[in-house]
């Protein structure tokens, strides 16, 4: 961006908040052939004034217009657009059902088309991409919601599944970027869709996600029960289990695990954690049914942040160690740099600095996202940068550079 000519530059962010040439100008009290012109670089923009106006209707820093980095953001935000998240958020204060049993539903969307577009965003979650994910959330959620407001008969239970799988990629990306309370009402929707979809599995993983939201509110404690009684309600009867079963459930117990990490009950840690080993094993591999993840290499990763969510970094260095390298490179980017960031904190609470820095560029390397927009990162670069004797590699002080976090 930073090589283009400011008219260009313009277009681009026009084009980002959806505004054609003529609503632009309207906003600006200028004619479209202006607009049109500074784009395409025919008319300069020589006036700061002007400059600054631009820049309040595209909801950016003038600065960008200009070609230069603006002032970094240190709360977590700067890889991702907030006017994007105040989309997402508007986009979960609809009530779409609401309005089609008084007025009718609109024809809704193919819910072939509606599938691929779900399970894209599940990839892209998964694979740690939360810019581009926060764009195209907003777009995701109102067309799911219009499907299953407007769904009926057969198609109904399924476009409610659409919607709740939504809910909860948008609940799973907020928490990660510090939209704690978003994150929180996502997750809400999306247990209660769930119960309209019709499947208690659904269901399970959308009250994962809300014990995930409170845990981020500083609420462990209710997380932790809530995780533990839906895990009992779902736990798997001899002779009528299956792999989606073992999924789920193992999942609960493993946000049930980290609920009682951030309590610091480490004698539940473990009894959880041996449940969850049991279906891992019965489960016989590391799978991603319902977008879980889950398996026995995720158990191992668990195992570790637990412990250094209970201050043993040391316990969850060797847990790292152990891992078997080839199970730990077949897991998807998000899960490998969640883990690396965690290992990046257990370095920084034994001491040793270095290999937390390297876990952070390693990390970073995986999914930009993971440590640029997540605040538990920038908590420990600046931790790493203010221990480092001398001055920090130049690796290691690009990264913090780009993600605005000084000592």
């Amino acid at each position: 961006m930073d090589e283009l000519p400011i008219g260009r530059r313009v277009a681009y962010w026009r084009s980002r908040r959806k505004l054609s040439q003529q609503v632009f100008a309207d906003r600006l009290g200028k004619s479209k052939s202006w607009v049109d012109k500074v784009e395409r670089g025919v008319r300069r923009l020589d006036k700061f004034s002007v400059l600054h106006e631009i820049a309040d209707i595209l909801e950016i820093d003038v600065q960008l217009l200009l070609g230069k980095d603006p002032e970094r953001r240190t709360d977590g935000m700067s890889f991702i657009d907030q006017v994007e998240v105040e989309e997402i958020r508007a986009a979960l204060e609809r009530y779409d059902a609401m309005s089609a049993y008084f007025a009718g539903a609109p024809c809704p969307p193919p819910l072939a088309d509606m599938t691929k577009a779900v399970n894209h965003a599940w990839l892209t979650y998964q694979y740690g991409r939360y810019g581009l994910l926060t764009r195209a959330l907003p777009k995701l959620l109102r067309d799911a919601q219009a499907a299953d407001a407007g769904c009926t008969g057969d198609q109904a239970q399924e476009a409610a599944h659409l919607l709740g799988q939504a809910y909860q990629i948008a609940s799973s990306v907020l928490r990660r970027i510090g939209e704690g309370e978003l994150a929180w009402l996502a997750a809400d929707r999306a247990t209660a869709v769930a119960q309209r979809a019709n499947d208690p599995l659904l269901a399970g993983i959308a009250t994962s996600r809300v014990c995930n939201a409170l845990v981020a509110m500083g609420r462990p404690r209710p997380a932790l029960e809530l995780n533990v009684n839906i895990a009992n309600l779902l736990a798997p009867d001899t002779g009528k289990v299956t792999p989606e079963n073992l999924s789920v459930f193992g999942t609960l117990l493993l946000q049930a695990v980290m609920a009682a990490a951030r309590l610091g009950d480490s004698a539940t840690v473990d009894d959880l954690l041996t449940g969850a080993q049991e279906a891992a094993t019965e489960l016989g591999g590391d799978h991603n049914h319902y977008w879980t993840s889950f398996g026995p290499t995720n158990i191992e990763l668990h195992r570790a942040a637990a412990a250094v969510e209970l201050g043993d970094g040391g316990r969850a260095v060797l847990i790292h160690q152990r891992l078997p390298e080839p199970a730990f490179n077949a897991l998807l980017p998000e899960r490998r740099a969640h883990h690396l960031l965690d290992l990046a904190r257990a370095y920084a609470q034994v001491g040793e600095v270095g290999p937390a820095g390297e876990m952070l560029l390693r990390a970073d390397r995986l999914s930009p996202s993971e440590i640029r927009c997540r605040p538990i990162a920038h908590e420990v670069m600046a931790d790493v940068l203010r221990r480092t004797r001398g001055a920090p590699t130049s690796h290691l002080a690009e990264l913090a550079e780009q993600m605005g976090v000084g000592v």
